[in-house]
């Protein structure tokens, strides 16, 4: 009869749970969770302060006011004033900083005699008398007695006026205007009248500076050597920089008409800083600054 060895039956029973028990150990080892990271050294938020408050946001400048936003808002005030509509309790134009060229001289010189732009409100260039020389010229109008200011009350608080025309309200433009006159016509059509202007204002008490009194800005171009200088074929821009103002009435614009069936003058009242003399690409050739 044959025996078991029972050392070998043990040693078969030992191998058997050994294995049992590393494969239990290895699907422990799997199911373990990942470990959770170490936060301790993570600086927590701080806490809103209550008394903070977000930084002002500082609105941005408002750009320059152009013709195009001049003749726009003069157009609107005519119309309005035709129409008999009542005006707003404030004028959001006053104070805007403004910047506008005033195209001139586009169809050549003025042939007329020099005084008979003085006091016109319109800027023009003519030849010296020997012709060796351009001469830009223009005196503001004395709108100091004006119908339409004291209309508007300005001679209680205005010592001065003085008054610069914007021709050719219909352009948007600041250039010369691309319509040439009919080459068959006799004689040059009369201008259209002036119905949009600048008023200059000087308070009573107030600074004198950068009053004209009468006196013209004056600029003369010459030739090199005793050529004479070469005649612009777009004309020269009168530019003119400041503030929009306002009337007694709060109003930065009024408007006065003779009647129903013509086109209302309109004035807008404004505070000069600057006058300058450009020729059509933009190139400053004398200025004026009050003070």
């Amino acid at each position: 009869m044959l025996r078991r060895d029972p050392r070998s039956a043990t040693f078969r029973f030992a191998t058997a749970t050994a294995a049992l028990t590393l494969s239990a150990l290895s699907l422990a080892s799997c199911d373990q969770k990942e470990p959770a990271a170490n936060t301790a050294d993570v600086p927590a938020a701080a806490p809103a302060d209550a008394n903070e408050t977000a930084a002002p946001v500082v609105p941005l400048p408002l750009p320059p006011l152009t013709r195009s936003d001049i003749v726009s808002a003069a157009t609107q005030a005519a119309s309005s004033f035709a129409q008999g509509e009542a005006s707003p309790a404030s004028d959001p134009l006053v104070g805007r900083n403004f910047a506008i060229r005033i195209p001139f001289g586009c169809t050549g010189p003025t042939v007329a005699e020099a005084s008979a732009t003085e006091g016109s409100g319109l800027p023009v260039w003519s030849w010296s008398a020997d012709h060796k020389a351009i001469q830009l010229r223009m005196t503001p109008s004395d709108w100091t007695g004006s119908a339409l200011l004291a209309k508007a009350g300005a001679p209680d608080t205005w010592e001065a006026v003085e008054g610069f025309w914007l021709p050719r309200p219909w352009l948007l433009a600041e250039t010369c205007p691309a319509v040439q006159a009919d080459p068959l016509q006799t004689g040059a059509p009369p201008a259209s009248p002036q119905t949009i202007g600048l008023a200059a204002a000087f308070e009573k008490g107030g600074s004198r500076l950068g009053r004209r009194n009468g006196r013209a800005y004056e600029h003369s171009i010459r030739g090199e050597g005793d050529a004479a200088p070469t005649p612009p074929a777009a004309g020269f821009r009168m530019r003119l920089e400041g503030r929009i103002a306002s009337y007694p009435s709060g109003r930065a614009i009024e408007c006065s008409a003779s009647g129903p069936d013509q086109r209302p003058v309109c004035i807008v009242a404004i505070r000069l800083d600057r006058v300058a003399y450009e020729d059509a690409e933009g190139a400053t050739l004398s200025e004026w600054r009050p003070g």
